[in-house]
């Protein structure tokens, strides 16, 4: 059973740390890294957003042609989400952008690689994950605390092991 919470733990703290730590939209009054699309990407036109995106993106104005496609619209498409965000998921947003603006370059780069590591998983495999994780956010903290302090002390040769041999989980019905 803790082997199961070990392979969930650190898969999904990897996985969410890189959600939870990457920017959902440009915050309002700095720049959001760019967010990779299609190489092909059409140029997004100034005009064809709404007021309220343009507003969000004033600081883009005067540079907005020179961007790159992509660039473009990846701001746009955050835009849209930040828009459509309540006030609560936008502070939540924001403080999660903060966090990420703060971390050293090296970090973001390896949660990069963990979110990509994650988003190849077939999303059944996906799917598992986020559950395993949400029953990982679920325990009390202290659990949590003894699960995490049980991996820290895990060789990586045992580490690997439980990742790639996974306990079945038991179904408690």
């Amino acid at each position: 059973m803790i082997r199961a919470w070990f392979v969930c733990a650190n898969l999904l703290l990897a996985a969410a740390s890189a959600v939870a730590q990457a920017p959902l939209a440009p915050a309002p009054t700095s720049a959001a890294p760019a967010a990779p699309t299609t190489p092909a990407a059409p140029p997004k036109a100034w005009s064809s957003m709404t007021p309220q995106q343009q507003q969000l993106l004033h600081s883009y104005q005067d540079k907005w042609d020179s961007l790159p496609a992509d660039r473009q619209q990846a701001l746009a498409k955050g835009s849209q989400r930040w828009l459509s965000m309540t006030p609560e998921q936008r502070s939540s947003a924001q403080q999660r952008f903060t966090q990420w603006r703060a971390m050293p370059p090296e970090q973001r780069q390896q949660l990069r690689q963990r979110w990509q590591q994650f988003k190849s998983l077939p999303p059944e495999q996906q799917q598992r994950v986020r559950e395993s994780f949400n029953r990982f956010r679920q325990m009390p903290p202290e659990k949590r605390q003894e699960l995490r302090r049980q991996w820290r002390q895990m060789s990586p040769a045992q580490r690997r092991s439980v990742i790639q041999h996974p306990p079945q989980r038991r179904n408690p019905h």
